[in-house]
C-alpha cells in the first residue's frame, strides 16, 4: 500500500471515466461518487453542488498524477462549462480535486500543455478544487458500462498524449 496514491477527477457522467480508465495502465481500482457539493450523503437523485466523479487508486511505480491528468484530458471535452455530452449542469463540470499543493501545481501545469496544445477549440476551463469528502455512488452505479455494456457513455480517446 505504500505505493498507492488516490486521485479525484470530474469530467461529465462518471460512468465513462471509470470505464476507461479502469484499463489504464498502474489503475488499480475505480470507484465512483460525488465530491465538492453541499449535502451530506448524496445520491444520484439528490447531489447539490456535487461533481459527478471518480476515485481513482493507481501504483505509484506505473504511473503518476500528471499521466493521469493526461488521459483524463484526452478523454473529456474541458472547455465545455458544467457539461458533457448531452449531460448538462454543474454535476457534469470538468474539475481536479487536488489533495495539496503539489497536486494543484501540476494540474496547473498540465491544463497550460493542454491549452498550449491548441488539439481543443478553446480554452480548458477545469476547476481546481480543494479535496473535500468523497462520497462513494450507489452501487447500481459502480462498475456501470461493465454491467450495462451498451449503457450510455460520451467518453472517447480524442487525442494522444499531450505531454509528449
Amino acid at each position: 500500500m505504500e505505493n498507492t496514491k488516490k486521485v479525484y477527477i470530474a469530467g461529465g457522467c462518471f460512468w465513462g471515466m471509470e470505464d476507461l480508465f479502469r484499463k489504464q495502465k498502474g489503475i488499480i481500482d475505480t470507484e465512483v461518487g460525488y465530491i465538492g457539493g453541499n449535502n451530506e450523503n448524496p445520491t444520484y437523485r439528490n447531489h447539490p453542488g456535487h461533481a459527478e466523479a471518480i476515485e481513482i487508486t493507481y501504483d505509484t511505480t506505473q504511473t503518476n498524477f500528471k499521466e493521469i491528468l493526461d488521459y483524463f484530458y484526452r478523454i473529456h471535452n474541458p472547455t465545455t462549462i458544467d457539461r458533457q455530452g448531452n449531460d448538462i449542469g454543474s454535476s457534469y463540470r470538468s474539475a481536479i480535486f487536488y489533495q495539496n499543493e503539489e497536486e494543484k501545481q501540476i494540474a496547473e501545469y498540465v491544463i497550460a500543455i493542454v491549452n498550449k496544445s491548441n488539439k481543443w477549440k478553446g480554452q480548458v476551463v477545469t476547476t481546481l478544487e480543494p479535496y473535500s469528502k468523497f462520497w462513494p455512488a450507489e452501487d447500481n452505479h459502480q462498475d456501470y458500462l461493465v454491467k450495462n455494456p451498451n449503457g450510455y457513455t460520451c467518453h472517447f480517446e480524442r487525442f494522444g498524449s499531450f505531454l509528449n
